[in-house]
């Protein structure tokens, strides 16, 4: 446990998910979905340029091929000169072409050291073109037939293997996955900044709420953008109105209560005249037994309408700090009582109450315990798993069960010979409601406990 740390309240609702969380997975999906479509697109656009590329180039080559080439007085083709191509000259390179004379002589390219290609696509005088085996594999074919000067036909077929074409794409679609993705990354990052910055203003915001609830703070402070600014001020604005109504409904109270008491007073002086006498004595004490309940709302009134400050943002009490003058005053209220601190916080302890009014609740229990004990009160303060616990515990006779149940009820008193109004228990509990706090009364062994909960357990 720190120094100085609040007892916090449970949250009304649940919490419904992380803004930030929300946007950058907007965010994640439109990159996905974007580099995803990026991605598709250049591959398939790529793919058939590449394709379309190829094709155009064997339809040079096999017209080149069919230019250059002519037939000897023995029916045997040869060429004129070279292909301009240099790859159809390197054995097994993946670039072939092959001629087949009518009279059946073939002349092959001396890139193709093994193997045959089909001459089945060069049966038309248009240029055709079709996926076959060849010398390394399957390859894309591209055939020409050609009458030569002897009244025979001249089959041209050039080919290129497939794996070339898959080799281009591959290799492109590796690079363009790579880019991509280090494109993705970048712009996952820039939208994570960008929703950082963005939403800074609301993380200063709740910073300076919590700051308003811890007690460090009268008033939301800070400068907001113009979107958030209004809210803030708004939260302001009701801030300090709902404080001056609190003050004004104090002030009415008391005014009430004082301007009823004096001539309640004359009542209750008239009424204990006549019961003192023999006119009307059943009158007289009826009179005066409402003068007394009377008097019992009005104090029980007041005292909540102290109370209702109770929630205040930035009202704060500290313990065990504020206990130490509320025992000191106990002592002198109930000399023959010992009073005992039984202290298990470790370091200071803020709750988020006003300090007048947790003085209230914790001088009613106190003063209840010392009106009864025997001989010793004993107030401990101890903090398990978020919650701050107060007890109070008297050495008296205690109360039974069914005596508990109607402790709070306002006027509610089990001794009449004890000083007191019958309220401070109602009063405690209308506090400790109001400060979303736990009282309950336990009996105990030669005793009672009254036990006060703040926190997550409460």
């Amino acid at each position: 446990m720190t120094s100085a740390h609040p007892a916090t309240l449970p949250p009304a609702r649940a919490q419904s998910g992380s803004l930030r969380l929300r946007f950058l997975l907007a965010v994640m999906l439109w990159v996905v979905l974007g580099i995803g479509s990026i991605w598709i697109s250049a591959t398939r656009v790529f793919t058939s340029h590449v394709e379309q590329q190829f094709h155009d180039e064997l339809n040079v080559h096999v017209r080149e091929l069919a230019r250059l080439t002519d037939i000897d007085s023995k029916g045997r083709p040869f060429l004129i000169r070279p292909l301009s191509d240099p790859r159809y000259e390197v054995p097994l390179s993946g670039y072939y072409w092959q001629v087949n004379a009518a009279s059946g002589a073939v002349l092959r390219s001396a890139s193709m050291t093994r193997g045959n290609l089909d001459d089945e696509v060069a049966h038309s005088h248009t240029i055709a073109h079709r996926v076959e085996e060849g010398p390394t594999g399957p390859v894309i074919a591209y055939g020409l037939a050609r009458s030569d000067r002897m009244g025979g036909e001249t089959h041209f077929v050039i080919a290129t293997d497939q794996e070339e074409l898959n080799r281009v794409v591959r290799n492109f679609t590796r690079e363009l996955t790579l880019a991509l993705a280090v494109l993705g990354l970048l712009l996952l990052a820039t939208g994570f900044a960008i929703i950082r910055y963005g939403l800074r203003p609301l993380n200063r915001l709740g910073e300076a709420v919590a700051r308003l609830r811890e007690g460090q703070a009268v008033q939301l402070e800070g400068t907001y953008p113009s979107e958030i600014a209004p809210l803030a001020d708004d939260l302001n604005d009701y801030i300090r109105q709902n404080a001056e109504m609190i003050a004004r409904a104090r002030v009415q109270a008391a005014n009430l209560a004082h301007s009823l008491r004096t001539p309640l007073a004359v009542v209750t002086d008239e009424a204990e005249r006549l019961a003192e006498g023999d006119k009307a004595p059943e009158s007289a004490r009826v009179l005066l037994d409402q003068a007394r309940m009377m008097e019992q709302q009005i104090e029980y009134q007041l005292a909540r309408a102290r109370s209702a400050g109770a929630r205040v943002p930035g009202s704060t009490s500290t313990l065990p700090d504020l206990l130490v003058p509320i025992l000191s005053a106990m002592k002198r209220l109930h000399p023959d009582v010992h009073f005992v601190l039984r202290n298990e916080l470790d370091g200071d302890c803020v709750l988020q109450a006003d300090p007048v009014d947790f003085s209230e609740l914790v001088s009613i229990l106190i003063d209840n315990a010392g009106k009864w004990a025997a001989s010793t009160v004993t107030v401990g303060l101890r903090e398990t798993r978020g919650h701050v616990r107060i007890s109070v515990e008297d050495d008296g006779p205690g109360m039974t069960a069914s005596q508990i149940a109607r402790a709070f009820e306002v006027g509610m008193r089990f001794d009449p010979d004890k000083p007191g109004s019958g309220l401070g228990l109602a009063i405690a509990k209308d506090i400790c409601v109001s400060m979303g706090a736990r009282l309950e009364l336990k009996p105990e062994v030669g005793g009672l406990i009254a036990q006060l909960d703040f926190g997550e357990a409460a």
